[in-house]
């Protein structure tokens, strides 16, 4: 089983939504995905629970939480999402970037944007590592 860390400054809109989008359409025995941020916020971004909403995924109940050196050392990956230097270096783990826009307060077309550019890069991700459910 691997785990993918998706990171960003707030653990609020964009790795959220990485992380639900990842653990839906992930083969469950081979990979998980958890998310965290840098400097979490109190709660999801409101316009992010709707836009998930409407493609199916409950993201109301979901926490943020803080991106630590011994969180990131539990996953194989690391994608961080605009947290730049304050993201952990973790020798040995893999890392990539995905230059995305924050989410927060934008209109829920823009946020819509973001969400599908996201689900598509999770999807390039899942069939490049061979983690796809089938």
């Amino acid at each position: 089983m691997k785990t993918v860390l998706f990171a960003c400054v707030h653990n609020a809109g964009r790795s959220q939504m990485a992380a639900a989008w990842f653990n839906l359409l992930s083969n469950p025995a081979r990979a998980r995905a958890i998310s965290a941020g840098t400097d979490p916020g109190p709660q999801v971004h409101p316009e992010v629970v709707v836009a998930m909403s409407e493609v199916g995924v409950d993201l109301s109940g979901a926490s943020t939480a803080k991106l630590t050196t011994e969180l990131a050392q539990q996953a194989e990956m690391l994608i961080t999402m605009g947290c730049g230097d304050q993201c952990p270096v973790v020798p040995g783990l893999k890392r990539d970037d995905w230059p995305l826009e924050d989410p927060k307060g934008k209109p829920i077309a823009r946020v819509r944007e973001i969400r599908d550019e996201i689900r598509r890069r999770v999807e390039t991700l899942l069939a490049h590592e061979g983690w796809r459910n089938t």
